[in-house]
């Protein structure tokens, strides 16, 4: 009798357990008709398909999909390897006005990552990288990271029947949308990543997003030594409604620095943002189109400062190639006068530095940029793009600004609007699921007011290889 007892008891604590699995698996069957796709933010991938022994067809799916229940496919455990080799050479580093020579590089970053998911409720994610830029003469902040932790966060995720709780806690990455201004920074050697705590409520069409985070500061001492701390403090409430063929959003964020310097200030620097975003496509048409205002207090001198940026475009799909026409616009204010009480230059926050160009010439600060644009896509893999930049400043009383937000030496106060301009050619080339090649090449003509500070014209090349696992 004691035995049977303890039989119904270990019974019942099993499907205790399991329980979870089997109120998930009738959906589960229905989205395991195809093998999961390679994400560039691994830790949003979901491979419990596998648990279809049909779809496990590549080499080492064995450790892709590492099952922990017999009664629920979705507590498994994934490990995952992410591998970039990138050749660059630039001619003219800040175009050439820093003092730095030409430089021909490597850039290599190897992920290595562990997924953890339990009842389609917990993930523990765990990601480690070495970054490293052999050949580079003058290393940046971006550039080498030898043997670090890159993501560490607990995750959890509810359904109700309003809506899904989404929730994470630890060192993760963060990016909005075309990741003008919140980015993970995927174009530098080193990504960007947030010690953060984010929650989310999913009811779509209305999604709210919140977070507080300290930004990771990378340092290259010895293995495992990247920190954050309260000397910058970055945090944003986002809401996001889906409207037919768009999606409209907008958010608040605090963005926090000790010791900050700009040109026209220095101290402790508090800035409030406010974003409004409207994207979408249809009917062969794209659009995205975003503004920012910024207020707060850098030391004693109160901030104003704002910037905007649109893309659209259409594609002929019924054309051969399927030529899709473009036109990019951003505007990003600057210091209108010098030595008065208001700061004017925008800060892109973390913009991404690759948002006009590979190149990273300019930053997102003191900027007007027109860009016309014609992709082709001679096969399904295999996409072209040709286009033309032109940049002005917004103000002549501020400084050109190169990436990261660097003013350069000589510009502000000085010489005219024009800034120059660049052309740009790229190819992208899917060569399997698991493997892509990416091409770009950029030409900077810089104007007046660049060679008058020593600046001269610019050539950059890239070429990568990026394997996913």
């Amino acid at each position: 009798m004691t035995c049977d007892y303890r039989k119904a008891a270990l019974l019942g604590v099993l499907v205790v357990i399991s329980f979870p699995g089997l109120l998930h698996a009738q959906d589960l069957q229905a989205h395991q008709n195809t093998r999961p796709t390679i994400h560039s933010d691994r830790w949003q991938e979901d491979w419990s398909a596998l648990a279809d022994p049909d779809l496990r067809t590549q080499p080492l799916d064995l450790l892709k999909y590492v099952p922990l229940s017999p009664w629920d496919p979705e507590s498994y455990l994934s490990f995952g390897v992410t591998l970039r080799e990138r050749f660059e050479s630039n001619d003219a580093p800040a175009f050439g006005t820093s003092g730095l020579e030409g430089d021909e590089y490597l850039l290599q970053r190897l992920q290595f990552h562990v997924d953890l998911h339990l009842f389609d409720t917990w993930q523990v994610f765990t990601q480690f990288e070495d970054v490293r830029a052999p050949g580079k003469e003058i290393m940046g902040p971006a550039d080498e990271n030898e043997l670090d932790l890159r993501i560490a966060f607990l995750g959890y995720k509810q359904t109700f029947d309003e809506g899904t709780l989404l929730a994470r806690l630890g060192r993760q990455e963060i990016a909005f949308d075309l990741q003008r201004f919140v980015s993970s920074r995927d174009g530098p050697n080193v990504r960007q990543a947030f010690d953060a705590f984010w929650a989310e409520w999913d009811a779509t069409p209305w999604r709210v997003k919140g977070f507080i985070s300290q930004p990771v500061q990378y340092r290259d001492v010895e293995p495992f030594d990247d920190i954050s701390n309260d000397n910058i403090r970055f945090g944003a409430l986002r809401v996001e409604h889906d409207i037919e063929d768009s999606t409209l959003s907008g958010y608040y964020a605090l963005y926090h620095r000790r010791n900050a310097v700009f040109l026209d200030a220095t101290g402790d620097e508090e800035r409030h943002a406010i974003d409004a975003r409207l994207s979408g496509r249809g009917s062969g048409f794209d659009w995205d189109a975003e503004a920012m205002g910024q207020f707060g207090t850098v030391g004693s001198k109160d901030i104003r400062a704002w910037a905007a940026g649109t893309r659209f475009g259409y594609t002929f799909d019924g054309l051969q190639w399927k030529p899709r026409f473009g036109l990019q616009l951003d505007a990003a204010s600057g210091d209108s006068r010098a030595g008065d009480e208001t700061v004017g230059t925008f800060n892109g926050l973390f913009a991404n530095g690759s948002y006009f160009s590979l190149a990273g010439y300019t930053a997102y600060a003191n900027l007007l940029h027109v860009k016309p644009s014609v992709t082709v896509y001679p096969t399904e893999k295999l996409s072209l793009t040709g286009a033309v930049g032109l940049q002005w400043r917004q103000t002549t009383a501020d400084a050109v600004y190169v990436s990261p937000n660097i003013p350069i030496a000589g510009t502000s106060g000085k010489g005219d609007r024009w800034t120059g301009y660049y052309a740009q050619l790229r190819m992208d080339y899917a060569v399997t699921p698991n493997l892509s090649a990416a091409a770009e090449f950029v030409h900077f003509d810089v104007g007046e007011s660049l060679r008058r500070a020593g600046g001269h014209d610019s050539d950059y090349f890239g070429a990568e290889l990026k394997l996913a696992w």
